[in-house]
């Protein structure tokens, strides 16, 4: 058998370490139990149950991610087994936590999809369009180097079938360990450049040569954006070239821009990639990055290293809804 609790049967439990997974405090799980369990718990209790079986959920993610990496096929899974579906990508991205005694360190945050296109309100046409959207989102995060969050991301892939997939892609921000980790482990999907971070750098341009705020730099950026969303970041890099030949004092930031889509150029085929149906923003993963920093980061707290490790991949399970096939493996898995 698994881990046992004398106090409590293995339902309770289960709903013990959900919760502490699924609030954004101790104090909030505590007071959710009692409320709606009847349970009267201190935050010491909860926390404890969550040491317990996040070590636990922890050992299963790491032992899934060593398989997964080394042999060409898996017969058991961490959770419950997904359909391969023809579409799906991947997403990653990174926010900061603080931990004690080493400060604000980065935790690197990776979602799976499937990618289902249907009519959405496009705000930049002003129209409805068949736009692709990322469904069924599953997260994974290390708070670490990419070398083990590139296995963790490709275990979690290769788990919903990207072997198999007709058409995949990895969607991200730009960040150069971000394409290293799609080189490595995801090269046979199309890379996507988020949509909204490519905008973010012509806004940065149009205040840099039109100043903050002004008509010009807003005009500027309106017929930006559409060429960038017809897929022309090629013809605005060029176009950002020739401003740092007329602007000398921040040519240095403006070549730095005008690098940015010049090797980004073929991440960002908006038109052709919107016609084929993928997903061109970030979203998913932001939104997890988001998800995870409310549970990590609230007013006061301070995590060492190895209480935030044991409840990460409780947040994640809960996040993803999997959470009770999680539990299942954990709970009946032999103790070490």
């Amino acid at each position: 058998m698994a881990l046992k609790d004398k106090h409590y049967s293995e339902g309770v439990l289960r709903e013990i370490v959900w919760v502490s997974g699924a609030v954004d405090s101790f104090a909030e799980a505590k007071a959710v139990l009692k409320r709606i369990g009847h349970l009267t718990l201190s935050d010491s209790s909860v926390w404890r149950r969550k040491e317990e079986w996040g070590e636990r959920f922890e050992a299963i993610e790491s032992a899934e991610r060593e398989k997964a990496n080394t042999l060409p096929k898996r017969s058991d899974f961490r959770r419950q087994v997904l359909n391969a579906t023809s579409r799906i990508g991947v997403s990653m991205d990174g926010t900061k936590v603080y931990i004690r005694d080493e400060g604000w360190k980065e935790l690197k945050v990776g979602s799976s999809f499937e990618i289902k296109v249907y009519p959405t309100w496009n705000k930049e046409m002003g129209e409805w369009e068949d736009l692709a959207h990322a469904v069924d989102n599953r997260y994974v995060a290390h708070l670490g180097g990419p070398e083990v969050f590139g296995q963790m991301m490709w275990a979690e892939a290769k788990r919903r079938g990207w072997e198999q997939a007709v058409d995949k892609e990895v969607v991200g921000d730009g960040a150069p360990w971000i394409w290293n980790l799609a080189q490595e482990h995801f090269y046979d999907g199309q890379q996507v450049v988020d949509w909204y971070h490519a905008t973010e750098h012509l806004g940065e341009i149009a205040k840099l040569v039109h100043g903050e705020g002004t008509k010009t730099a807003h005009r500027w950026y309106n017929e930006a954006q559409k060429k960038l969303y017809q897929g022309h970041a090629e013809q605005i890099a060029l176009e950002v070239r020739k401003m740092a030949t007329t602007h000398p004092e921040i040519a240095d930031d403006l070549g730095r821009e005008a690098g940015y889509f010049e090797n980004n150029k073929r991440r960002m085929q908006y038109l052709e990639m919107r016609e084929e149906g993928f997903v061109i923003g970030s979203g998913m993963v932001e939104s997890g990055c988001k998800q995870f920093k409310a549970r990590f980061c609230g007013p006061g707290m301070r995590w060492n290293r190895d209480g935030i490790k044991r409840l990460i991949p409780i947040r994640a399970s809960v996040m993803g809804h999997c959470f009770d096939a999680m539990w299942q493996v954990a709970y009946n898995s032999p103790p070490n």
